[in-house]
Order: structure tokens, then C-alpha cells, then sequence
């Protein structure tokens, strides 16, 4: 009997893999950033002492971030949104100075502005559909509104007086406080109030600056009170949970607490 005659099968090969889309690193993306922020000044023309302004901001931002994200290689997903915030957030930072320079620009600050604060509901919303939230990411988030809010309070202080400027001054009084006080930089407990106060900070002197409503003063002093209300709530838990080791899974833990650094997270 003849043995039936097999075909000999070509050897499989090894799919070839396809081209991986080239990804932006940290340092163009970052200087894409500052390009942003120069066409945005052109854009707006906020004068010579908001252009000044602007620049500085820039550079300053450019310095800061590198240094912050100086162990990733890239930007997450939610950090691409919050890094469109900060070029936002120095063009109405460069139309602030330019107002008070004498110059005009308010309806170009007050869209500026809202879109900075409408984008603020974005990103934390990207970072968890993404999976990619993290503390420094968040911390990136925190930063960027504290700054916005600064901005702003100092717009509505030309006119509505220097207390104002409490509003954007007290998250930098708390972190400088957690340099002398390390309880203060422990862990909070999230809390929708205090979000939404955060949110009412915002859209109050958005509105206040815009001038569309009477008694912006009044609307102002009551999103001040709802600030100081809400922060002494936090000190006061704080001071009560002093010494104690709060879960990591929330925030920052108190790890970090023994020596401050200048880009340690606080807890607000």
C-alpha cells in the first residue's frame, strides 16, 4: 500500500506588528502649552503690562509643571484638559493686569473665564472614564482653580473693595499655614459642599466682574461666607483627627507630613 502524500504547510509567520501612533512627551506637550498661551495673548491683546503678565505666567507655569511631572513621560488624558485650563486661566490672569492697567477687555475676561470654569467639570470626569485619576493629577486640577479664583477676586476687588481678595487668598493662607502646621496636610473627607462651594466661588465673580446683576457685592460677601464656613469646617476636623492616620485611599496620606516641600500636596 502506498502511503497517502501529505503537503507540506509553509511555516506561519509572525504578524507584523502595526505602526504605533507616535505620542507626545512631556516637554513638547508642555511647550505646546506656552505656544497656546502666546497665541492666546494675541488673541486677546490684554496691553502691555497683561502681555507682561501673560508671559510670566508662561514661563512660570512651563517651570512648575516640568518639575511637578518630572517622573511621567507623558500627560494623562485629564491632564491634557486641566493644561487647556491653565493657558485659559494666564489669559485671564494677563486680562486682569491689563484692567488694571487702565485697559478694557471685560466681555473677552468674562468668557475666558467661564470657559476655564466649564472645563473644570471635564477633567475629573476624563480621568476617571479613563482610569488615569491620580493625587497629582488632582492636585494639577486643585492648583489651577485656586489660581482662576486669585485671578478673579482680584478683578472684583478693583471695584468692590480689597476684602475680596480673602476669597482668593485663603487656599493660599491654608497651605501656607500646613508649612508650620503638618496636621493641617492630612487627609479630608470628601464632601460634596465643599466641591460645590468651590464651584460658587468661581461663578460668583464671574458674574460679579461681568456686572450683569445689582448687589454683586452682597452676592460676593455671601460666597465669602460660604468659604470661610467651609473652611473651618475642614481646620476643624483637622484639628480633631490630629495624630491619626487616615486612609491613603482618599487622598493624601500624612506620610508626607513629617518635612513640607514645595510641590506637597495640602489637603484642599
Amino acid at each position: 500500500m502506498t502511503r497517502p502524500m501529505t503537503l507540506a504547510r509553509p511555516p506561519l509567520r509572525a504578524p507584523v506588528p502595526l505602526p504605533r501612533r507616535p505620542r507626545l512627551t512631556r516637554g513638547p506637550e508642555l511647550g505646546l502649552a506656552v505656544a497656546a498661551q502666546a497665541v492666546l495673548l494675541a488673541v486677546l491683546r490684554p496691553g502691555h503690562a497683561g502681555l507682561a503678565v501673560g508671559v510670566v505666567f508662561a514661563l512660570a507655569s512651563w517651570a512648575l509643571l516640568g518639575r511637578a511631572f518630572r517622573r511621567r513621560r507623558a500627560l494623562g488624558p485629564a491632564d491634557h484638559v486641566t493644561l487647556a485650563r491653565v493657558v485659559l486661566t494666564g489669559g485671564v490672569a494677563a486680562l486682569v493686569a491689563g484692567h488694571l492697567a487702565g485697559g478694557g477687555h471685560t466681555a473677552a475676561l468674562v468668557v475666558t473665564a467661564s470657559v476655564a470654569l466649564v472645563l473644570d467639570g471635564v477633567d475629573g470626569q476624563v480621568a476617571r472614564r479613563t482610569g488615569t485619576a491620580s493625587r497629582l493629577g488632582a492636585r494639577f486640577d486643585m492648583e489651577t482653580d485656586a489660581f482662576l479664583v486669585l485671578a478673579l477676586s482680584v478683578e472684583v476687588a478693583w471695584t468692590a473693595g480689597a476684602w475680596v481678595l480673602a476669597i482668593g487668598a485663603m487656599r493660599y493662607a491654608f497651605g501656607a499655614a500646613a508649612w508650620a502646621a503638618p496636621w493641617l496636610r492630612a487627609d479630608l473627607r470628601p464632601s460634596v459642599a465643599r466641591k460645590a462651594v468651590a464651584v460658587v466661588q468661581g461663578v460668583v465673580l464671574v458674574v460679579a466682574a461681568a456686572g450683569v446683576v445689582p448687589y454683586a457685592g452682597l452676592l460676593v460677601a455671601a460666597a465669602l461666607a460660604l468659604l470661610v464656613w467651609s473652611f473651618g469646617r475642614d481646620v476643624r476636623w483637622l484639628f480633631a483627627a490630629r495624630g491619626r492616620r487616615v486612609d491613603a485611599g482618599r487622598g493624601r496620606s500624612t506620610d508626607g507630613a513629617r518635612r513640607a516641600r514645595l510641590l506637597d500636596p495640602v489637603a484642599r
